[in-house]
């Protein structure tokens, strides 16, 4: 039977490439949005149209039960979850002396609660059958940092730690952990960045370009296959060069 893979935060560019790819790897889809989602119905149609196999996954992945709810749906209709893909996430920029304290708690609910809120639903049953793999979509900021971003670079650094942290724990029952860490891609959020902006950070980036959503999905296939099962505990950096670490 074909695997089942969660992907939170699924209708986003990033997400948006992420089902298609582990659909073209013979998955079947369970994606993430929230409740009363705009473009929830025309996002599937396109999907579908293209031949994935998906259902829309409705919930607010930063509450708990939540997220318990939404996996229990998944697994009625689909199956057990296979492969969880950490992709949902929001940012609430501001220098730090400016950030408020709802600023601060919607990021780090959003980014790095809500990989508890879900992980937490599936890491035993995936532990229980001998295989699985949890990816979450950390970022270049969450390892380098970024001015005026304090919330997001700490939730995206938890990310890794908890990933670290989590594979050394089901590390002997199949299942991975790993982290990918893309840097700036062309999404309609960054393409939403004022031009002169943009331009200069692209400017920084060592390779000279966005990276495209395709090339971040990539890596997470990869991740997410048997070929990668001696692979847990990473942050796999995909930043055309802007920040080189290892």
């Amino acid at each position: 039977m074909a695997r089942v893979a969660l992907v939170t935060g699924a209708m986003g560019g990033i997400g948006t490439a992420i089902c298609r790819r582990l659909s073209r790897a013979g998955m079947r889809i369970a994606a993430n949005c929230l409740p009363g989602e705009p473009r929830r119905d025309e996002w599937l149609a396109m999907m579908r149209a293209e031949g994935v196999e998906v259902i829309a996954a409705e919930a607010d992945v930063s509450a708990f039960a939540a997220s318990r709810d939404m996996v229990t749906v998944i697994e009625r209709d689909l199956g057990p979850v296979d492969v969880l893909v950490n992709c949902a996430g929001i940012t609430r920029d501001s220098v730090f002396r400016k950030m408020g304290e709802e600023d601060w708690h919607q990021v780090i609910d959003s980014n790095l609660t809500s990989v508890f809120n879900v992980t937490r639903q599936v890491i035993e049953g995936m532990a229980s059958r001998g295989w699985g793999r949890v990816i979450s979509l950390s970022s270049v900021n969450g390892t380098r940092g970024q001015f005026g971003q304090a919330n997001y670079s700490a939730a995206k650094a938890g990310m890794a730690g908890f990933s670290k942290a989590l594979a050394q724990e089901v590390v002997k029952k199949g299942v991975t952990v790993n982290c990918v860490s893309p840097g700036y891609v062309e999404t309609a959020m960054v393409r939403a960045i004022r031009p002169d902006v943009l331009k200069a950070l692209v400017e920084g980036i060592p390779i000279g370009r966005l990276a495209q959503p395709d090339e971040i999905a990539a890596v997470i296939a990869f991740l997410a296959s048997d070929d990668a099962a001696y692979i847990t505990g990473a942050n796999i950096p995909v930043n055309g060069g802007l920040h080189m670490y290892g």
